[in-house]
């Protein structure tokens, strides 16, 4: 029953794991040179444990910023974890809040795609869930603490490194595309991105497209029901 439980998700997690290790690799060498140890560098990887605030994080503590701005960046740039968690809350109601809360800490971007797509699909729980969320939780840090001791043995902008993240970004949405309307919500979504970022300085207008796209997205999908022949009527 175990065995059950744990190997789904331990196979479901290794493509975010395989995504995760040149990733966290580059983090600990920027997390290195920024004057972290490798404590530290474990440390805000356990409390954090979201890859864009890390960097941003490091990048602005490299530049001398307060802790009050790091921690107001890493706020609104995380807020797109409200979103993503919203959207599993719907699925997993009679849930214990105990698991949910262990549940909660492991969503990531990746994560929520593999689970919130195999929880629509009818044959995903929350424990499976949760295996794939620590097991990439675990890869994660283990990757960013490797980076820390070793990452400057390698070459900058080298391996592909600088892309890893772009990539497996990539990678995610083509396993989301999956019906008409999903498709026209990334299009709008790369749209708005492209022109909020002629306006709107900082990294904020990622954010306002998402919603803006992930809305009209809602609205289409609500509309494509309700005129689905012998509904609505």
């Amino acid at each position: 029953m175990i065995q059950n439980q744990i190997m789904p998700g331990v196979k479901a997690a290794w493509p975010i794991c395989l995504g995760y290790i040149p990733i966290g690799l580059a983090f600990g060498v920027l997390a290195q040179k920024a004057g972290m140890s490798w404590f530290q560098i474990a440390l805000m990887s356990c409390i954090v444990f979201a890859g864009s605030s890390q960097f941003i994080a490091v990048s602005m503590l490299a530049s001398g910023s307060g802790a009050l701005a790091v921690i107001t960046t890493a706020f609104f740039v995380n807020l797109r974890h409200l979103l993503m968690s919203s959207s599993l809350a719907t699925l997993l109601q009679n849930e214990h809040r105990g698991k949910l809360s262990v549940f909660a800490y492991g969503v990531t971007d990746e994560s929520f795609a593999i689970n919130y797509t195999r929880m629509l699909a009818g044959d995903w729980d929350l424990n499976r869930s949760l295996v794939l969320n620590h097991t990439a939780n675990a890869c994660w840090i283990l990757s960013t603490v490797a980076g820390g001791f070793f990452g400057h043995l390698i070459p900058p902008h080298s391996l592909g490194i600088d892309y890893a993240l772009i990539a497996m970004f990539i990678c995610l949405l083509v396993f989301q595309l999956t019906s008409r309307v999903i498709v026209l919500t990334a299009i709008m979504a790369g749209i708005l991105s492209v022109a909020l970022a002629l306006w709107i300085p900082g990294n904020s207008y990622i954010v306002l497209a998402s919603v803006v796209a992930a809305s009209i997205g809602m609205g289409m999908g609500k509309l494509s029901r309700i005129f689905q022949p012998g509904k609505g009527d």
